[in-house]
């Protein structure tokens, strides 16, 4: 009845096994279709970069951020501490960097009312552009017993602190303030967040007219004690790569003074379809298309099938966090193309004024940036697929099974980690760069468990406290917490490889569905003996059981001896055959209990064959007296 009842409520056994090679067969063609589609997921991610890119952005860094100025080496844009050093990067590196003028041996290239290019190479385009942010005086409160020393407060810069008002010279733009536009991204820096618009001034295509605006600025205080933040943007495209680099020199002025320089550089292909392997990505997209819309017909399907339960299996979460990086990606594109097509062609027209290339690159960063997150979780579906290999689906149910000690350590771990940040960033955060913020302490304590580590800062910093805050952060969380998170993934990987030992593997493997079809193929075109030899052995061992029965051998005796010689020819085939074993297997559970069984009928038979002896030789001695 129990059996009966486990056939009702799952199908014969026959039944079992179609069904089981039934889902192998779904899993093989939905693997073979997500090769397929991730392959061209690679081919369009890795079809947006080529190294051209790094090697441009290499050759303007070198330009505008390394080279010093005349006279003064250890003085560039990355060394800038003044306002000082400031205008001499303007009026020397920076305007010799835009302004290529002649070949090296004084020889014209071209006429500069046109064009003007860098490296030879590199055609600027439009003329770059200068802006400024700055703050209002009396933006923050000045302690009365002070007030006396100073009675002018410049804030730190937000859109709030933000000065609207004309300065200086009130005739030019540069001293006029210009509302920010609408679609403009703002700028993350190290000091603020700052939006567009501000004092903004173009340069000249002429070398001597940009040098006099410079100095002309210089002269009459354009930098003053409100100013918050300059940017220096400008564009450049070379059509030898086909590649657009957009580069921003940023000079934030923080309210403790001094400059904090950052730049950006930005390489991208605007023009996307020029040759035939732009034709090809453009191919490639139009079957991602495909492939997500056949994914999300899937994935709908399975939802309306099993309900709410198709939400309790962390694979179909997956699924849908890389579908809706999908649409993002798509509409991410989508997006940049139509801002291509609607604004490039206007920013390449206009030779004498800026072009904000800016806003295209930054979009195309974003772009670039699912593209990234998405093939990465493409990648890692694949586990969903090979987890019914036995190593992996091991890798898989260690995982699983220690979740919850993970979890329970993770909040230990971080109350100790969290606890030495604090600790640190209260104790050497005025002086050590690393532990300056509350965020530079937790990614310096990472580093420390990794070995990079900056001990003689903390010790100059603390002399007492440096050496005790190090050693005991070593002990406590490098050799006790993470050999403590190492003992909870090797001692549940052991229990799990042990009961795999012991047959509790998956019911079924996708390699061993493939060996089993390799081998009907090797059948069917007559390289391996078939199932039909297999089946003449079956025949030919119940015809020896019959003439067992014929010659008067009892059931038990003839099941014992079929017993017997299932389990000689399966441990010779294991442990004596004539193929060389090139790794050690050691001893199953399962293994060991059919030696055990095997010698205890080996001992059933010998003692049955000793009594068979000893009766014969009894009628032996009877006869001869």
């Amino acid at each position: 009845m129990a059996e009966a009842s486990r056939w009702h409520r799952g199908g014969t056994p026959k039944q079992l096994h179609y069904r089981k090679e039934e889902e192998v067969s779904t899993t093989l063609q939905e693997l073979l279709l997500y090769f397929i589609f991730l392959i061209n997921l690679c081919i369009l991610a890795f079809g947006m970069v080529n190294p051209h890119m790094y090697y441009l952005n290499k050759v303007m860094s070198s330009l505008f951020l390394d080279t010093s100025v005349p006279g003064e080496e250890r003085t560039n844009f990355k060394s800038i501490h003044s306002i000082t050093d400031f205008w001499k990067f303007m009026e020397g590196p920076f305007l010799e960097g835009l302004y290529w003028d002649s070949w090296y041996n004084n020889e014209n290239l071209y006429d500069l009312k046109n064009t003007s290019r860098i490296y030879y190479e590199n055609i600027l385009l439009g003329v770059p552009r200068v802006r400024q942010l700055k703050v209002r005086n009396n933006t923050c409160k000045v302690y009365s017993s002070v007030q006396s020393l100073m009675n002018e407060c410049y804030n730190k810069y937000t859109s709030e602190n933000e000065d609207l008002t004309d300065f200086g010279l009130k005739l030019d733009t540069e001293w006029k303030y210009s509302a920010p536009s609408k679609n403009s991204p703002w700028h993350w820096g190290f000091v603020g967040v700052y939006r567009n618009g501000g004092y903004i001034f173009t340069l000249s295509k002429s070398k001597s007219e940009t040098l006099n605006k410079f100095i002309n600025l210089r002269m009459n205080s354009w930098i003053t004690r409100g100013t918050r933040v300059i940017f220096i943007d400008f564009s450049l495209y070379n059509a030898n790569v086909n590649l657009f680099c957009i580069i921003r020199l940023v000079a934030e002025f923080p309210a403790t003074g001094g400059i904090i320089t950052s730049w950006q550089f930005y390489s991208v292909k605007l023009l996307r379809y020029v040759s035939y392997y732009d034709y090809f990505i453009a191919a490639c997209e139009i079957a991602f298309c495909i492939f997500l819309f056949v994914f999300t017909i899937q994935e709908l399907q399975k939802i309306k099938e099993f309900k709410s339960a198709y939400f309790k299996s962390i694979w179909n979460w997956l699924e849908l966090l890389l579908l809706v990086l999908c649409f993002v990606a798509v509409f991410f594109n989508l997006y940049y193309n139509i801002q291509i097509f609607l604004l490039l062609g206007q920013l390449l027209k206009n030779t004498e004024k800026y072009s904000d290339f800016y806003f295209l690159a930054y979009w195309y960063i974003y772009y670039n940036n699912v593209i990234a997150i998405t093939i990465f979780f493409a990648w890692i579906k694949i586990f969903k697929f090979i987890s019914f290999n036995k190593t992996m689906s091991q890798l898989s149910t260690t995982l699983s099974r220690c979740i919850k000690d993970i979890v329970g350590f993770a909040i230990m771990f971080f109350i100790i980690f969290f606890a030495y940040a604090q600790l640190g960033f209260l104790l050497f955060g005025s002086q050590v760069d690393d532990f300056s913020t509350f965020q530079n302490s937790i990614f310096a304590q990472f580093r420390i468990v990794l070995g990079d580590f900056n001990f003689a800062g903390i010790q100059q910093a603390n002399f007492i406290l440096g050496p005790i805050y190090f050693i005991t952060f070593i002990f406590f969380v490098f050799f006790v917490l993470l050999n403590m998170f190492l003992a909870i993934i090797n001692d549940t990987y052991s229990e799990v490889k042990a009961d795999y030992s012991i047959g509790r593997s998956p019911d079924f493997e996708v390699g061993k569905m493939i060996k089993e079809r390799y081998k009907n193929a090797l059948e069917k075109l007559k390289l391996k003996k078939s199932q039909k030899a297999e089946d003449k052995k079956s025949m030919k061992r119940k015809d020896l059981a019959e003439q067992a029965r014929r010659e008067g051998f009892d059931e038990k005796e003839i099941q014992s001896a079929e017993q017997m010689k299932k389990w000689k020819e399966r441990l010779e085939k294991k442990y004596y055959s004539t193929e060389i074993q090139d790794d050690y297997q050691p001893v199953t559970q399962q293994e060991f209990r059919d030696l055990f069984l095997y010698a205890v009928e080996l001992e059933k038979e010998l003692h049955y064959v000793s009594l068979k002896l000893n009766r014969v030789m009894r009628k032996v001695s009877a006869l001869q007296y």
